[in-house]
């Protein structure tokens, strides 16, 4: 996908493994605010976890995330900054093709952490936004 901000960009130089998923190593942000959401995952508003596989999860999570960002005016387009923590790093090739739909280039920087999570959640996400 092609740049669609101007907020965010890769600096000159910017280069990553060849095994690198669909993240950017390195971003320059301009900005004046900042939005940052807390950790989303696939829970409904009664507090249920939905779906038993990472793509039901990480695809409820996502959507969730979006939720939170349009409440602070912002898209996935304003994210530069992603957290994810998974119980199973094993699934990362599957959770990252529900991601990578998500978003344009430049990606946002990405960090993954392998943890417990509550209940029977397999991923978990925060994301960090410039509103513009």
């Amino acid at each position: 996908m092609e740049n669609k901000t101007e907020f965010k960009r890769n600096p000159k130089g910017a280069t990553q493994h060849k095994t690198a998923g669909p993240y950017s190593p390195v971003l320059e942000i301009e900005c004046s605010k900042l939005v940052v959401i807390s950790g989303q995952a696939a829970i409904d508003m009664e507090g249920n976890v939905i779906g038993n596989t990472i793509e039901e999860q990480a695809e409820l999570t996502l959507e969730n995330c979006k939720k939170q960002l349009e409440t602070a005016g912002c898209t996935f387009d304003d994210v530069f900054k992603v957290n994810v923590f998974m119980t199973d790093l094993k699934l990362w090739p599957r959770f990252n093709k529900i991601y990578e739909k998500y978003f344009c280039n430049p990606k946002p920087v990405r960090t993954a952490v392998g943890t417990d999570l509550l209940m029977n959640l397999l991923v978990e996400i925060e994301m960090w936004a410039v509103k513009k």
